[in-house]
């Protein structure tokens, strides 16, 4: 058979793709149960079949669970986890609104970007990388900047395995009459979240990281005030995708409005991935992510490998471990990968070269694991010659 003039020929060396068996201890995506992978290959219907409708009210439920809220508004939004940043942003940020944008990594500018984009008038605060966000600095840029109407924050910092707090920073901003818009993607099913109990007004996940889900969907949930605040809007939404008003019309109870073609398969695994969640208990799961993390915490320290954040801002699930001076820190990582099958994650922006990020997150949060991780990172030093 000819070759064509747009490629090889029919069936010319192809083969099913079969993926290398890896333990996924980086910043995301995490280890996916077995349960998940089976509901995802689970006959695909129709996006409006009545059976799926019924199991996406299930899925909103579950969301509910998950986020420690009974808002109305809460559903995945078909994309990654930056979509569901972007849904918050194009939903509540119309050109002109002042924004207060805490930036203490690589998502706060994500952020950032987001409100440059819509047309609204940033105001930074930033902190250092590795620090939570400073709660005097937002208040100081709230009092010079009375006109403000959101401010946005990350409470779980994947670039730099920070948390922060969002309950005072919630509390502040509803003072001051503004919206809180919290990043939650790297917190949920791995720390405490609590849409309800800190008021927050618009929260977003994402299912690749402590949901232990594969990528490609971000739950989001708006409050009452959210909510308002899009219908009072002046100006449509930016974002055709991304409108909360045209979202709705597809994921409201009762008659569904097409709006587009749902990932079915993608929302069976989220289902199954939640539903494993409410059968373990969110405390379970808290508690789970920071024994491990104890335990990796311990280890590191019997190596002589630190950690970049300060005890009482530790993500449990994302570990920042400096690299030590001479080593060369993405040979480690290639070891660990090509002799132990485990992926950990390098440093990103500012951090980049100096720490590895390993994730401890959902099904990938298992004592074996951190044994594994331990064991591999001991040898990978050793072949550089460093005694550990």
């Amino acid at each position: 058979m000819s070759q064509s003039a747009t490629g090889p020929a029919r069936g010319a060396g192809f083969t099913s793709f079969t993926p290398p068996a890896r333990i996924l201890m980086g910043p995301g995506p995490s280890d996916v149960h077995e349960r998940v992978l089976a509901a995802m290959a689970r006959p695909t219907v129709g996006h409006l079949d009545p059976a799926f409708v019924a199991m996406m009210e299930e899925l909103k439920e579950l969301l509910r669970y998950a986020f420690q809220t009974s808002n109305a508004v809460t559903f995945p939004v078909s994309g990654p986890g930056s979509v569901g940043m972007e849904t918050c942003f194009v939903n509540l940020v119309e050109p002109g609104d002042t924004v207060v944008v805490c930036r203490n990594g690589v998502f706060g500018g994500r952020m950032l970007e987001n409100v440059t984009r819509c047309g609204g008038l940033p105001v930074v605060v930033d902190d250092d990388w590795g620090a939570p966000v400073s709660l005097d600095k937002v208040e100081e840029a709230l009092r010079a900047h009375p006109e403000a109407s959101l401010v946005g924050f990350v409470q779980a910092e994947t670039s730099t395995g920070a948390h922060t707090d969002p309950r005072p920073l919630v509390a502040l901003a509803h003072a001051h009459d503004c919206l809180a818009v919290v990043d939650a993607v790297t917190a949920v099913g791995g720390v405490p979240v609590g849409v309800d109990e800190w008021g927050a007004d618009a929260v977003y996940t994402g299912t690749q990281k402590c949901l232990s889900c594969p990528p490609g969907l971000s739950p989001v949930t708006f409050g009452e005030r959210a909510v308002a605040r899009v219908k009072a809007r002046t100006s449509p939404c930016q974002s055709w995708f991304m409108d909360l008003g045209l979202q709705l019309g597809y994921w409201a109870s009762g008659s569904r409005t097409y709006h587009h073609t749902a990932p079915v398969n993608a929302l069976y695994g989220l289902h199954e991935a939640l539903l494993m969640l409410r059968e373990e208990g969110l405390e379970a799961a808290w508690e789970r992510h920071r024994r491990n993390h104890l335990l990796l915490a311990a280890g590191l320290e019997d190596l002589g490998l630190g950690l970049l954040v300060a005890e009482e801002h530790r993500l449990p699930q994302l570990n920042m471990v400096v690299v030590p001076e001479g080593v060369d820190e993405a040979a480690v990582r290639a070891h660990l990968l090509n002799e132990a099958g485990i992926e950990i994650g390098a440093g990103l922006g500012a951090l980049a070269g100096k720490v590895w990020r390993v994730g401890l997150m959902g099904y990938a949060s298992r004592e074996e694991n951190v044994s594994a991780c331990l064991a591999a990172l001991r040898a990978a030093l050793a072949a550089q010659g460093r005694t550990v």
